[in-house]
């Protein structure tokens, strides 16, 4: 299915926000993550379900200041 990750189109397979992540490479990574503009938590990625046209927003912590 075709989903945008961050403004970019992508296809993927999964049909969960975890496996979503997992296929795009972010597997175990620390990211805040939100699904059709709602932010989704860890605890809630692997029952967020994912479907056609969605729109994945992936956010990683900066450091510096």
């Amino acid at each position: 299915m075709r989903i945008t990750v961050n403004d970019e189109p992508r296809d993927v397979t999964g049909d969960t926000l975890s496996v979503v992540l997992d296929e795009l490479g972010y597997g175990a990574a620390r990211v805040a993550t939100a699904l059709d503009g709602l932010f989704v938590p860890v605890s809630r990625r692997a029952t967020a379900s994912v479907t056609d046209g969605a729109r994945l927003e992936i956010l990683a912590p900066m450091q510096g200041g």
